[in-house]
């Protein structure tokens, strides 16, 4: 089973995707695209062309999980726009806030860590 924590790395994939790609090809992109290893235990997030389905990719030390999300109603309102990034790092919050549709950085959500005062 996958558990998203807060200390995961999250990385999303900003070009669509074609979601005919299974585990195999999913992580050939992750290296070549993506730049980072499959096997690292990262989540990768894809996004399909009509922008009606998200596939997450992660390895958890014995093989893959592949998990999709399709909406039955519209489209995700938000994904990055396309620019000289090709991957884009969220963290637990902002992802969970995505797959439920919303833009994950206009939440008014407490700041991930703060420097206490000595």
């Amino acid at each position: 089973m996958i558990q998203i924590t807060p200390h995961m790395r999250i990385l999303l994939s900003v070009e669509p995707v074609d979601f005919r790609k299974g585990i195999d090809t999913l992580a050939a992109l992750c290296r070549t695209v993506l730049k980072s290893d499959p096997f690292s235990g990262c989540l990768f997030v894809f996004l399909n062309r009509r922008r009606t389905a998200i596939k997450i990719l992660c390895y958890d030390g014995q093989g893959f999980w592949i998990c999709q999300k399709r909406l039955s109603q519209g489209r995700f309102k938000w994904w990055p726009k396309k620019g000289c990034d090709t991957t884009l790092a969220l963290d637990a919050h902002e992802l969970q806030m995505l797959l439920w549709n919303g833009d994950p950085f206009h939440t008014q959500a407490a700041p991930m860590w703060r420097k206490i005062p000595a």
